[in-house]
């Protein structure tokens, strides 16, 4: 069973994506911040690393430059599952590593597509 980590300070999103990916087959680890989500993803091994741009402690775009860099978790897909449509941060995201961007709110059966395919 693939692992996701799925990193989002709302704990509604964290639980809706959770159970969406759940019955797709992944297990699911959720984190609420930055932080928690880098403190996860050097714990244990992540088939895919779902998550937010705008949190508190650390955001995304920082969560996503320290697992690219990090020597265990470099190789670990990222998709940024975010509110924010700018394209300069949709850039930036692209370039620091991320293998896709979706737009909250987002249907369930695309966002376990995504993720299956990514995870794959």
């Amino acid at each position: 069973m693939k692992k996701v980590l799925i990193v989002d300070d709302s704990e509604t999103v964290r639980t809706q994506v959770g159970r969406a990916l759940m019955d797709a087959g992944f297990e699911v680890v959720g984190a609420g911040d930055g932080m928690e989500g880098l403190q996860q993803a050097q714990r244990s091994k992540f088939a895919l690393v779902l998550l937010d741009i705008n949190m508190p402690r650390m955001g995304g775009l920082e969560l996503l430059d320290r697992l690219k860099a990090e020597e265990q978790t470099k190789n670990v897909p990222v998709l940024v599952l975010t509110t924010e449509v700018q394209e300069s941060m949709i850039d930036r995201a692209k370039k620091a590593g991320a293998a896709g961007w979706i737009v909250k709110p987002v249907k369930m059966a695309l966002l376990v597509a995504a993720v299956t395919k990514v995870a794959a």
